[in-house]
Protein backbone atom coordinates (compact mmCIF):
# COMPACT_ATOMS: atom_id res chain seq x y z
CA UNK A 1 0.00 0.00 0.00
CA UNK A 2 1.33 3.44 -0.92
CA UNK A 3 2.29 5.74 1.90
CA UNK A 4 0.28 8.91 2.49
CA UNK A 5 1.89 12.12 1.27
CA UNK A 6 1.46 15.62 2.61
CA UNK A 7 2.67 19.13 1.84
CA UNK A 8 3.48 22.11 4.05
CA UNK A 9 1.54 25.26 3.24
CA UNK A 10 3.24 28.56 2.30
CA UNK A 11 3.93 30.65 5.42
CA UNK A 12 7.24 32.28 4.45
CA UNK A 13 7.67 35.98 3.69
CA UNK A 14 7.67 35.60 -0.10
CA UNK A 15 4.04 34.45 -0.12
CA UNK A 16 0.75 36.34 -0.06
CA UNK A 17 -1.05 34.49 2.72
CA UNK A 18 -4.62 35.32 1.72
CA UNK A 19 -4.04 34.42 -1.94
CA UNK A 20 -1.34 31.75 -1.90
CA UNK A 21 -2.48 29.56 0.99
CA UNK A 22 -5.90 28.70 -0.54
CA UNK A 23 -4.31 28.39 -3.99
CA UNK A 24 -1.56 26.00 -2.89
CA UNK A 25 -3.94 24.04 -0.64
CA UNK A 26 -6.47 23.55 -3.44
CA UNK A 27 -3.80 22.60 -5.97
CA UNK A 28 -2.07 20.19 -3.58
CA UNK A 29 -5.34 18.36 -2.97
CA UNK A 30 -5.97 18.16 -6.72
CA UNK A 31 -2.47 16.76 -7.26
CA UNK A 32 -3.20 14.02 -4.74
CA UNK A 33 -1.60 15.17 -1.49
CA UNK A 34 -3.58 13.80 1.41
CA UNK A 35 -2.59 16.27 4.11
CA UNK A 36 -1.62 19.93 4.47
CA UNK A 37 0.61 21.25 7.24
CA UNK A 38 1.54 24.42 9.07
CA UNK A 39 4.11 25.29 11.73
CA UNK A 40 4.30 27.95 14.42
CA UNK A 41 6.89 30.66 14.95
CA UNK A 42 5.35 33.40 17.07
CA UNK A 43 8.03 36.06 16.66
CA UNK A 44 11.53 36.86 15.41
CA UNK A 45 13.70 38.48 18.12
CA UNK A 46 15.96 41.23 16.83
CA UNK A 47 18.61 41.26 18.02
CA UNK A 48 18.40 37.60 18.93
CA UNK A 49 18.91 36.95 22.64
CA UNK A 50 18.95 33.18 22.14
CA UNK A 51 20.30 31.03 19.32
CA UNK A 52 18.16 28.85 17.09
CA UNK A 53 16.87 25.80 19.02
CA UNK A 54 18.56 27.32 22.08
CA UNK A 55 22.02 26.71 20.60
CA UNK A 56 24.29 29.63 21.43
CA UNK A 57 25.42 31.56 18.37
CA UNK A 58 23.21 29.67 15.89
CA UNK A 59 21.31 32.34 13.90
CA UNK A 60 17.58 32.25 13.29
CA UNK A 61 16.81 31.74 9.58
CA UNK A 62 15.22 34.64 7.75
CA UNK A 63 12.25 32.41 6.85
CA UNK A 64 11.08 32.76 10.47
CA UNK A 65 10.33 36.46 10.02
CA UNK A 66 6.60 37.14 9.95
CA UNK A 67 5.24 33.58 10.10
CA UNK A 68 1.42 33.78 10.09
CA UNK A 69 -0.70 32.19 12.79
CA UNK A 70 -0.95 28.43 12.17
CA UNK A 71 -4.65 27.98 12.88
CA UNK A 72 -5.67 30.98 10.79
CA UNK A 73 -3.54 29.54 7.97
CA UNK A 74 -5.22 26.15 8.32
CA UNK A 75 -8.63 27.81 8.29
CA UNK A 76 -7.83 29.36 4.91
CA UNK A 77 -6.77 25.93 3.66
CA UNK A 78 -9.86 24.25 5.09
CA UNK A 79 -12.16 26.61 3.21
CA UNK A 80 -10.38 25.84 -0.08
CA UNK A 81 -10.33 22.03 0.20
CA UNK A 82 -12.66 19.10 0.75
CA UNK A 83 -10.61 16.03 1.65
CA UNK A 84 -7.05 16.80 2.73
CA UNK A 85 -6.27 16.45 6.40
CA UNK A 86 -5.14 19.62 8.16
CA UNK A 87 -2.17 19.29 10.49
CA UNK A 88 0.06 21.39 12.73
CA UNK A 89 3.76 20.48 12.82
CA UNK A 90 4.17 21.76 15.25
CA UNK A 91 1.97 24.10 17.20
CA UNK A 92 3.85 25.32 20.29
CA UNK A 93 1.03 24.45 22.65
CA UNK A 94 2.19 26.19 25.88
CA UNK A 95 2.12 29.56 24.10
CA UNK A 96 -1.68 29.24 24.06
CA UNK A 97 -4.38 29.37 26.69
CA UNK A 98 -5.38 25.70 27.09
CA UNK A 99 -9.13 26.26 26.97
CA UNK A 100 -9.05 28.61 23.98
CA UNK A 101 -6.72 26.29 22.08
CA UNK A 102 -8.99 23.30 22.69
CA UNK A 103 -12.01 25.26 21.52
CA UNK A 104 -10.23 26.59 18.40
CA UNK A 105 -9.11 23.11 17.36
CA UNK A 106 -12.61 21.73 17.96
CA UNK A 107 -14.19 24.51 15.91
CA UNK A 108 -11.79 23.99 13.00
CA UNK A 109 -12.38 20.24 13.07
CA UNK A 110 -16.15 20.70 13.11
CA UNK A 111 -15.99 23.22 10.26
CA UNK A 112 -13.71 21.03 8.13
CA UNK A 113 -15.65 17.81 8.60
CA UNK A 114 -13.18 16.04 10.89
CA UNK A 115 -9.88 16.74 9.15
CA UNK A 116 -7.67 18.25 11.88
CA UNK A 117 -4.47 16.67 13.21
CA UNK A 118 -3.12 18.40 16.31
CA UNK A 119 0.65 18.15 16.29
CA UNK A 120 1.70 19.71 19.59
CA UNK A 121 5.10 20.47 21.07
CA UNK A 122 6.78 22.60 23.71
CA UNK A 123 9.08 24.71 21.55
CA UNK A 124 12.40 26.19 22.60
CA UNK A 125 12.21 30.00 22.35
CA UNK A 126 12.42 31.88 25.63
CA UNK A 127 11.29 35.07 23.85
CA UNK A 128 8.10 33.40 22.62
CA UNK A 129 7.24 32.18 26.10
CA UNK A 130 7.83 35.64 27.56
CA UNK A 131 5.64 37.27 24.92
CA UNK A 132 2.80 34.74 25.26
CA UNK A 133 2.67 35.10 29.04
CA UNK A 134 0.77 31.85 29.61
CA UNK A 135 3.38 30.02 31.68
CA UNK A 136 7.14 30.07 32.31
CA UNK A 137 9.39 28.14 29.95
CA UNK A 138 10.49 25.93 32.84
CA UNK A 139 6.93 24.62 33.20
CA UNK A 140 6.44 23.76 29.53
CA UNK A 141 6.11 20.00 30.03
CA UNK A 142 3.49 20.32 32.74
CA UNK A 143 1.59 22.87 30.68
CA UNK A 144 1.58 20.53 27.66
CA UNK A 145 0.16 17.79 29.86
CA UNK A 146 -2.60 20.12 31.03
CA UNK A 147 -3.37 21.21 27.47
CA UNK A 148 -3.82 17.58 26.43
CA UNK A 149 -6.13 17.01 29.38
CA UNK A 150 -8.15 20.15 28.67
CA UNK A 151 -8.51 19.18 25.01
CA UNK A 152 -9.80 15.73 25.93
CA UNK A 153 -12.28 17.29 28.36
CA UNK A 154 -13.51 20.05 26.02
CA UNK A 155 -13.85 17.64 23.10
CA UNK A 156 -15.74 15.13 25.25
CA UNK A 157 -19.36 15.03 26.38
CA UNK A 158 -21.10 17.89 28.16
CA UNK A 159 -21.17 19.02 30.85
CA UNK A 160 -17.42 19.69 30.80
CA UNK A 161 -15.54 20.02 34.07
CA UNK A 162 -11.82 20.44 34.66
CA UNK A 163 -9.55 21.60 37.47
CA UNK A 164 -5.90 22.23 36.66
CA UNK A 165 -3.02 24.56 37.47
CA UNK A 166 -3.95 27.03 34.72
CA UNK A 167 -7.47 26.04 33.72
CA UNK A 168 -10.65 25.75 35.73
CA UNK A 169 -13.87 24.77 33.95
CA UNK A 170 -16.94 24.62 36.12
CA UNK A 171 -19.72 22.40 34.85
CA UNK A 172 -20.48 23.85 31.42
CA UNK A 173 -21.66 23.14 27.91
CA UNK A 174 -18.74 23.74 25.52
CA UNK A 175 -19.28 23.60 21.79
CA UNK A 176 -18.99 23.02 18.98
CA UNK A 177 -17.55 19.57 19.45
CA UNK A 178 -15.05 18.23 16.91
CA UNK A 179 -16.49 16.02 14.20
CA UNK A 180 -14.49 13.14 15.72
CA UNK A 181 -11.84 12.87 18.43
CA UNK A 182 -8.98 15.01 17.08
CA UNK A 183 -5.76 12.96 16.96
CA UNK A 184 -2.98 14.46 19.10
CA UNK A 185 0.53 13.84 17.75
CA UNK A 186 3.76 14.62 19.57
CA UNK A 187 7.46 14.75 18.70
CA UNK A 188 9.94 12.96 20.96
CA UNK A 189 13.46 13.97 21.93
CA UNK A 190 13.79 12.26 25.30
CA UNK A 191 12.61 9.23 27.25
CA UNK A 192 10.15 11.46 29.12
CA UNK A 193 8.68 12.75 25.86
CA UNK A 194 8.39 9.21 24.51
CA UNK A 195 6.57 8.13 27.66
CA UNK A 196 4.16 11.06 27.35
CA UNK A 197 3.43 10.06 23.77
CA UNK A 198 2.85 6.39 24.57
CA UNK A 199 0.64 7.15 27.57
CA UNK A 200 -1.28 10.21 26.40
CA UNK A 201 -1.14 10.84 22.65
CA UNK A 202 -2.40 9.27 19.45
CA UNK A 203 0.64 9.61 17.25
CA UNK A 204 4.27 10.45 16.62
CA UNK A 205 5.78 13.32 14.61
CA UNK A 206 9.48 12.67 13.90
CA UNK A 207 11.74 14.49 11.45
CA UNK A 208 13.32 12.44 8.67
CA UNK A 209 17.06 12.92 9.21
CA UNK A 210 18.31 9.50 8.11
CA UNK A 211 16.64 6.18 7.33
CA UNK A 212 18.54 4.13 9.91
CA UNK A 213 18.02 6.72 12.62
CA UNK A 214 14.29 6.95 11.91
CA UNK A 215 13.88 3.16 11.93
CA UNK A 216 15.77 2.90 15.23
CA UNK A 217 13.60 5.58 16.84
CA UNK A 218 10.44 3.85 15.62
CA UNK A 219 11.56 0.52 17.07
CA UNK A 220 12.41 2.20 20.36
CA UNK A 221 8.97 3.81 20.53
CA UNK A 222 7.22 0.54 19.71
CA UNK A 223 9.23 -1.27 22.37
CA UNK A 224 8.27 1.33 24.95
CA UNK A 225 4.61 1.05 23.94
CA UNK A 226 4.74 -2.72 24.46
CA UNK A 227 6.55 -2.27 27.77
CA UNK A 228 3.86 0.11 29.04
CA UNK A 229 0.99 -2.05 27.81
CA UNK A 230 -0.30 0.20 25.06
CA UNK A 231 -2.60 -1.79 22.78
CA UNK A 232 -3.80 0.86 20.33
CA UNK A 233 -1.89 1.81 17.18
CA UNK A 234 0.46 4.79 17.04
CA UNK A 235 -0.30 7.04 14.09
CA UNK A 236 2.75 8.56 12.43
CA UNK A 237 3.43 11.64 10.31
CA UNK A 238 7.06 12.22 9.36
CA UNK A 239 8.26 15.71 8.49
CA UNK A 240 10.66 15.90 5.55
CA UNK A 241 12.64 19.14 5.43
CA UNK A 242 13.61 18.85 1.78
CA UNK A 243 16.23 21.05 0.13
CA UNK A 244 15.34 20.76 -3.52
CA UNK A 245 17.77 21.69 -6.28
CA UNK A 246 16.95 21.43 -10.02
CA UNK A 247 20.17 19.51 -10.64
CA UNK A 248 21.42 16.55 -8.63
CA UNK A 249 23.62 17.43 -5.67
CA UNK A 250 26.87 15.54 -6.10
CA UNK A 251 28.79 16.66 -3.02
CA UNK A 252 30.05 14.11 -0.52
CA UNK A 253 28.34 16.10 2.22
CA UNK A 254 24.82 15.62 0.82
CA UNK A 255 22.20 15.43 3.58
CA UNK A 256 19.05 13.29 3.37
CA UNK A 257 16.45 14.89 1.09
CA UNK A 258 18.92 17.35 -0.37
CA UNK A 259 19.17 17.56 -4.14
CA UNK A 260 17.07 16.75 -7.19
CA UNK A 261 13.62 15.18 -7.32
CA UNK A 262 15.22 11.81 -8.08
CA UNK A 263 17.49 12.08 -5.04
CA UNK A 264 14.61 13.10 -2.77
CA UNK A 265 12.53 10.15 -4.02
CA UNK A 266 15.45 7.78 -3.44
CA UNK A 267 15.78 9.03 0.14
CA UNK A 268 12.03 8.71 0.70
CA UNK A 269 12.11 5.09 -0.46
CA UNK A 270 14.79 4.29 2.12
CA UNK A 271 12.90 6.05 4.93
CA UNK A 272 9.59 4.44 3.96
CA UNK A 273 11.02 0.98 4.58
CA UNK A 274 10.53 1.62 8.31
CA UNK A 275 6.78 1.14 7.77
CA UNK A 276 5.62 4.58 8.92
CA UNK A 277 2.23 5.82 7.75
CA UNK A 278 2.78 9.26 6.26
CA UNK A 279 5.49 11.64 5.09
CA UNK A 280 4.93 15.32 4.41
CA UNK A 281 7.27 17.63 2.55
CA UNK A 282 8.49 21.05 3.58
CA UNK A 283 9.34 22.71 0.26
CA UNK A 284 8.16 26.29 0.72
CA UNK A 285 11.43 27.82 1.92
CA UNK A 286 13.31 27.12 -1.29
CA UNK A 287 10.60 28.23 -3.72
CA UNK A 288 10.55 31.74 -5.18
CA UNK A 289 6.78 31.95 -5.23
CA UNK A 290 3.58 29.92 -5.05
CA UNK A 291 3.77 28.83 -8.69
CA UNK A 292 7.22 27.33 -8.25
CA UNK A 293 6.09 25.64 -5.03
CA UNK A 294 3.14 24.07 -6.85
CA UNK A 295 5.30 22.97 -9.78
CA UNK A 296 7.91 21.28 -7.59
CA UNK A 297 5.20 19.69 -5.42
CA UNK A 298 3.49 18.26 -8.50
CA UNK A 299 6.71 16.84 -9.95
CA UNK A 300 7.66 15.33 -6.61
CA UNK A 301 4.27 13.69 -6.08
CA UNK A 302 4.23 12.18 -9.55
CA UNK A 303 7.78 10.88 -9.16
CA UNK A 304 7.06 9.31 -5.77
CA UNK A 305 4.01 7.49 -7.10
CA UNK A 306 5.82 6.46 -10.28
CA UNK A 307 8.48 4.86 -8.06
CA UNK A 308 5.77 2.76 -6.39
CA UNK A 309 6.24 4.31 -2.95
Amino acid sequence: MAIRLGLSLPQARQYDIGRDVPDVARTAEQIGYQSLWVYERALFPEPATQGLYGVEGLPWPDVYRGVPDPLVTLTLAAAATDRARLGTSILVAPLHNPFQLAKSLATLDAASGGRVLAGLGTGWSLDEYAAAGVAPFEERGRVLDEIIDVCRAVWGPDPVTYEGRITRIASAVVGPKPARPVPILLPTNSRKAMTRLVDRADGWMPIAMGAEQLAAQWRQLQDLAAERGRTGPIETAVRVNARYTPKAYDGADRSPFQGSIAQIVEDLAAHAESGLDEFFFELQGGARDAQELKDVAAELYESVRAAGI
